[in-house]
């Protein structure tokens, strides 16, 4: 295959995640959350593999007619906000009026977000929380808190977005990459496992989920805090 074909395999790659958005919206409809989820966590599988290809195979060389990045931001929006989103207020976590004001600023923060051209750091890390309601809502369902700490979290990240804390990219963030890397593989496998039991109480993957949901939301800000090592000089 060549080159060109294989740049559009990973274009088309991208662009399946909008089918496995169709699927978990499906799912969320019909109030089927473990489903839901599990296509959802297909969709963060795709887009964690399709970058590292899209760049392996110089997509915006060798086939320039799609724009990968545009295709990936909106599927992302569906994914990672849109569903997330329609799945925390419908399913009972948040009623009334918190569930009013849960969607409304995870979906406008996010989108605004998402159009802000200063969301990358030097480093390939994000600035401010990327809008990650995926791996939010997920560990939410597996825990379950009270109403009022949801709410709280919810308006906390909401603001971190629009912050100059940093959020680590699992793949393309180097420092730390080889704990980080796995420790994205491990919350994938956990949060599978959780979707699978359908959030049973008692389950390890529930904690799996909060140890390594600890760490990719603060390793970021431990790396503000902690200077790289200091070269001796000779």
């Amino acid at each position: 295959m060549s080159d060109r074909y294989k740049a559009l395999s990973v274009h088309l790659l991208t662009a399946s995640g909008a089918v496995l958005s169709m699927l978990a919206m499906l799912a969320a409809v019909e109030a089927k959350w473990s489903l839901m989820f599990l296509w959802l966590v297909f969709a963060l599988i795709v887009d964690g593999i399709d970058g590292p290809l899209a760049r392996k195979y110089q997509v915006q060389k060798n086939w320039p007619t799609y724009d990968g990045v545009l295709m990936d931001l909106i599927v992302d929006y569906l994914t990672y906000v849109f569903i997330p989103a329609y799945a925390l207020f419908k399913s009972g976590l948040l009623s009334g009026w918190t569930g009013w004001i849960a969607i409304i600023v995870i979906v406008f923060g996010s989108v605004v977000y998402f159009a802000d051209t200063r969301m990358k750091t030097k480093d390939k890390s994000f600035a401010g929380f990327p809008a990650c309601w995926n791996m939010v809502v997920l560990v939410l369902f597996a825990v379950a808190p009270s109403p009022g700490v949801i709410l709280t979290l919810v308006v906390l990240l909401t603001v971190a977005m629009f912050t100059n804390l940093k959020f680590i990219h699992p793949t393309r963030t180097k420092r730390w990459r080889e704990v980080s890397l796995p420790v994205s593989v491990a919350w994938i496998v956990f949060a599978g496992w959780a979707a699978w039991v359908d959030f049973a109480e008692g389950s390890l993957a529930h904690w799996g989920l909060i140890v390594t949901s600890l760490y990719l939301a603060l390793a970021g800000i431990a790396q503000q805090v902690i200077p790289e090592g200091i070269r001796r000089v000779k």
